[in-house]
């Protein structure tokens, strides 16, 4: 099996996508005059602020590497680095000169065993395979120019898929789904192992009792990491469950489309589909949607040009004007809030409040005063004001 034939079809998809957008077009070929003038110091940066690990000094990691390296097929000569941290974390960079880095964090490199970090070091490798660092999410997302709120719902959501494919990267590297489960849960719950008897079978029970397919994570599930766009959550654990049932994994496995077609339902709780779809449910969060961002811009006293303008590139254009009673609005904004509280189950409510703070976000960073408009209405439809505030900080990089 090719590792290019892992990649996730909705990865692809957007990947291909959004190559095309002009934004993403524009940015390429900033930083491609950037490395013309000399490179970017990526090198220089991680070896002043990081220690290489030399085939000496952490022979098992290079060897890990080297197999997971032939088993994907990637060639480019690499570096490893290891940071100071107490978060299990790993990222790879964007090669330079030739040469392609992967840095760890010393508590990841401490904790996982030899297993879980081949599942960790493909995950990296494969953000390579699929090239995923030619869509420059970190520069747009944070750049002076801000990108309009779909192209900012689009980026988020292939780099979502973008880690499904990573993952599955992982698991072809490992070969050994306890060991890709057990990293995972070390992710997710910050232990080394050694407090807790790990078992694969009641993790994913765990996850099962999350009624993803019902919208409606169980009590006490961490509602808040589903809707951000890298940290860990219980839908890559099913991914990856559906991924070593599939024929990608075993002979006589389920087929690609079926895979696909379970991967992208698992998923369309994080997208935004109810601003096509056509019920009460959708209707009453599209109503919370327009409001609130109403709301949200008119927060300093007035809208601006460059707040309409934004607000047109979402909900389309003209979908402003000057006949719009906003007094009106904001009166209705605690009704609209109570539908959606009432008949929209709180993931769905979850998923409007992310899609004001993008809104917000990409006006142009969001004020106090924009903030507090958040608050409120994460408040009121039962969730917690720290979920505006993750948001509104995520790490947008890939990891």
């Amino acid at each position: 099996m090719k590792a290019e034939q892992l990649r996730s079809r909705q990865d692809l998809d957007l990947f291909e996508s959004l190559l095309k957008h002009p934004d993403v077009k524009r940015v390429n070929e900033q930083i491609a005059k950037q490395e013309d003038k000399g490179n970017l110091g990526v090198r220089r940066h991680l070896l002043s602020t990081s220690v290489r690990l030399s085939r000496a000094m952490a022979a098992d990691l290079h060897r890990i590497a080297d197999e997971c390296r032939e088993r994907l097929g990637v060639d480019i000569p690499l570096e490893l680095y290891v940071f100071p941290s107490p978060s299990y974390n790993a990222a790879c960079v964007k090669p330079e000169d030739g040469r392609l880095f992967i840095m760890f964090s010393s508590s990841l490199l401490e904790a996982f065993d030899a297993a879980e970090t081949k599942f960790v070091m493909g995950h990296e490798l494969g953000h390579h395979l699929y090239h995923h660092h030619d869509i420059p999410i970190g520069y747009i997302l944070r750049g002076q120019t801000n990108p309009s709120p779909k192209l900012a719902l689009e980026l988020t959501s292939w780099s979502r898929y973008a880690e499904i494919s990573a993952d599955r990267a992982g698991a072809h590297c490992a070969q050994d789904l306890e060991a890709v489960a057990h990293s995972l849960f070390k992710l997710a719950s910050g232990l080394s192992g050694g407090y807790a008897n790990f078992s694969l079978d009641e993790f994913l029970q765990q996850v099962d009792e999350m009624q993803i397919e019902d919208a409606a994570p169980g009590q006490g599930a961490p509602t808040g990491d589903w809707f951000l766009t890298h940290p860990f959550s219980p839908l890559r654990v099913k991914a990856l469950k559906l991924f070593d049932e599939s024929e990608l994994a075993r002979a006589g496995g389920k087929s690609v489309n079926d895979l696909e077609v379970g991967v992208q339902g698992l998923m369309s709780l994080m997208e935004p589909s109810y601003l096509q779809a056509r019920t009460d449910t959708a209707e009453a969060m599209r109503r919370l949607l327009f409001a609130g961002a109403i709301v949200v811009a008119a927060a300093n006293g007035e809208i601006t040009a460059e707040e309409i303008k934004v607000f047109e590139k979402f909900f389309g254009d003209r979908a402003f004007s000057d006949k719009l009673d906003i007094e009106k609005i904001q009166k209705e904004l605690p009704d609209r809030i109570r539908q959606v509280r009432d008949n929209v189950s709180l993931p769905q409510a979850m998923q409007v409040v992310r899609d004001l703070v993008t809104i917000a976000r990409a006006e142009h960073g969001s004020c106090e005063a924009e903030k507090r408009v958040l608050y409120r209405i994460a408040r009121e439809l039962g969730i917690s004001t720290s979920f505006v505030d993750q948001n509104l900080e995520c790490d947008v990089e890939l990891d």
